[in-house]
């Protein structure tokens, strides 16, 4: 079963030091960790190494791709397929995305909402960048207003793009949950 999915969009490749500090990161945070090329990643991360204490009566080691991608990084062509439909991120974010990370929940229960969050903000703590966020549209006015947040759009489809601070912020609102 797939969860839920984000992006966090990159002016530029990741340097070798980041990537290596990234690495470093979720091996300490991962009970199971597999490194399928340098930059993606295929590990369970412990939830509670990301502050959730209450996991639903789950198991609190939940499936997670990491996957760095783009020129320099790997998976040109997905890098290139998810952003054929994005048009005019320099205007709202300040710069047009070169590369990106993905982070892809395999669970879709609410605690995988919460780590595939949380462990984005612990990514971008890490190497940077943008949260690209997809939303349905009665969620805009919730992260409209949230710290952290960058630009939210309505046209052609709802998406908020935010920094490490607003997926926080929001992975804390009440109901919280990500659109696949």
């Amino acid at each position: 079963m797939s969860g839920p999915v984000l992006v966090i969009e990159l002016a530029e490749a990741v340097p070798r030091g980041s990537v290596r500090r990234l690495r470093e990161f979720l091996v300490r945070s991962s009970s199971r960790f597999a490194e399928k090329r340098v930059g993606e990643y295929d590990l369970n991360i412990h939830a509670e190494s990301l502050g959730i204490a209450d996991t639903g009566g789950v198991d609190g080691r939940r499936p997670v791709v990491v996957s760095l991608v783009g020129p320099g990084l790997g998976d040109e062509a997905v890098f290139e397929a998810e952003h054929a439909d994005e048009v005019g991120q320099e205007v709202l974010i300040g710069f047009t995305p070169t590369n990106a990370v993905d982070v892809i929940a395999f669970c879709d229960k609410p605690v995988d909402h919460v780590v595939t969050a949380l462990l984005t903000a612990a990514v971008m703590d890490v190497i940077g960048g943008v949260a690209n966020v997809e939303l349905r549209e009665d969620q805009v006015p919730i992260v409209d207003g949230l710290a952290g947040i960058v630009a939210t759009m309505t046209d052609p489809w709802p998406a908020a793009y935010g920094s490490a601070e607003f997926l926080r912020a929001w992975a804390r609102q009440p109901g919280f949950r990500l659109l696949k």
